[in-house]
């Protein structure tokens, strides 16, 4: 591996936002490893990289699996020795269907990507930067403008979003003693293969179907950069970055 100013854990990484944000920060000279569950799209992330390759670290990592979580944190630290950054960004939709109709495995499904999984990386981080040299780090969480408000037929992700805001408070309270700083990032309509549909139309709260505007991923990736290149008694508790025309503000 080159060497590296500081190391990152991105989750998610092989597509989207997750993809985006780990090249901002090998370009920003992170060393970073990127986690996820098909290797050949991390694998991917990897070769997009180009000069930074020597710098992205593939871990295949099955985030609903604490086991898998742990094998994560334990690969970072034995390739790395210690770890600055951690993005919970993995994460996952149920359909959209109305919520009585949804089945407890989906509903579960949702709960295990998006909050148990940030969890147990938060508390895996906790460990490593509490007894690293220098002390500390920050996590950033992936929240979403559902962490806000919902979308029609969204109860699993909005409830998760929502609990992930409560999560980033507590991290954040429960890190200061040990120079660990967590903040969120509410990402609304970034242009991923997720957000794809939104180009033909979705459902709104009155119940039309319009389309949306998105935005360049890379935004957000910048977000995160800035958030990331603070030092550690300064921290970013929620930001937030959208397409400037999408229905958040306002009524619709």
């Amino acid at each position: 591996m080159g060497s590296a100013k500081k190391v990152a854990i991105v989750t998610g990484a092989g597509t989207g936002v997750g993809r985006a944000v780990a090249l901002a920060l090998l370009q920003e000279g992170y060393a970073v490893v990127l986690a996820g569950r098909r290797k050949e799209l991390l694998d991917a992330t990897a070769r997009t990289a180009t000069a930074s390759e020597s710098r992205a670290l593939v871990v295949p990592t099955d985030v609903t699996d604490p086991s898998s979580i742990s094998s994560l944190f334990a690969k970072t630290k034995e390739v790395f020795g210690r770890l600055d950054l951690l993005f919970n960004n993995a994460g996952i939709g149920a359909p959209a269907i109305p919520l009585e109709d949804l089945t407890h495995d989906q509903w579960k499904a949702v709960v295990d990507t998006n909050l148990s999984a940030a969890f147990l990386c938060t508390q895996e981080a906790f460990r490593l930067m509490k007894g690293q040299v220098p002390r500390g780090g920050r996590i950033i969480n992936n929240g979403s403008i559902s962490a806000h408000n919902p979308r029609p037929n969204s109860a699993p992700y909005t409830a998760t979003k929502h609990a992930i805001t409560g999560l980033t408070k507590s991290t954040s309270l429960d890190g200061r003693t040990y120079d660990i700083a967590c903040g969120q990032i509410d990402i609304g309509n970034a242009a991923t293969d997720m957000t794809a549909r939104m180009e033909t139309g979705v459902l709104q709260a009155d119940g039309s179907l319009r389309p949306e505007p998105r935005m360049d991923p890379i935004h957000v990736a910048r977000a995160v950069v800035y958030m990331a290149g603070l030092p550690l008694d300064t921290n970013v508790l929620f930001l937030t970055v959208m397409a400037t025309g999408m229905p958040f503000v306002g009524r619709g």
